[in-house]
């Protein structure tokens, strides 16, 4: 079977974009696709992808993020900046070699659209992939430049969600 590398985005307000990268990250690697998934949000915590990719050979997870964005003062927005630039950096260079089948680049969105990455650092991105490889970007507020450029869109919308009960997030559902 010809691989015909796609360019693949999960946006929207609801919950299940990284959850949807994540099992088309799954479903690659049973066919014995190689896979990255670059985390550009998350980090200094152990979720459960990290667990589970540990004990699955060919699936690799590398969490470059600094938590959850706030926003709160320069230096809060500084230190998430620099980490997004470094996580930038590593996608290109993994993208550009071209020796993984699936690479996702979880929360990238997100990053841009709390300004610690520029919409041309994605739409750069997705010109460095391969023509093999599939390229999937996750986040909310997916810029209408990424949304023409990719092959598939799925948008997630919150129809109700356990956070406005005051639940909070769950092991195996949110983290």
């Amino acid at each position: 079977m010809d691989q015909n590398g796609l360019v693949i985005v999960f946006t929207g307000n609801g919950k299940g974009k990284t959850t949807a990268a994540l099992g088309m990250a799954l479903r690659g690697w049973g066919h014995g696709m190689k896979t990255l998934v670059l985390q550009f949000i998350k980090g200094g915590s152990v979720y459960g992808e990290l667990l589970a990719s540990g004990r699955l050979d060919g699936l690799e997870i590398r969490p470059l993020g600094k938590g959850f964005v706030t926003g709160r003062g320069k230096r809060d927005t500084e230190r998430h900046r620099l980490a997004a630039r470094r996580a930038l950096e590593e996608a290109r260079r993994e993208v550009a070699a071209g020796q993984w089948d699936m690479v996702v680049l979880d929360e990238i969105i997100y990053a841009a659209s709390f300004k610690l990455l520029g919409e041309e650092d994605l739409l750069d991105l997705i010109s460095l992939k391969p023509p093999g490889m599939h390229l999937v970007l996750t986040g909310r507020n997916a810029p209408q430049s990424v949304v023409d450029r990719a092959d598939l869109v799925t948008e997630m919308k919150e129809v109700k969600h356990h956070y406005s009960r005051g639940v909070k997030a769950q092991k195996g559902v949110e983290f």
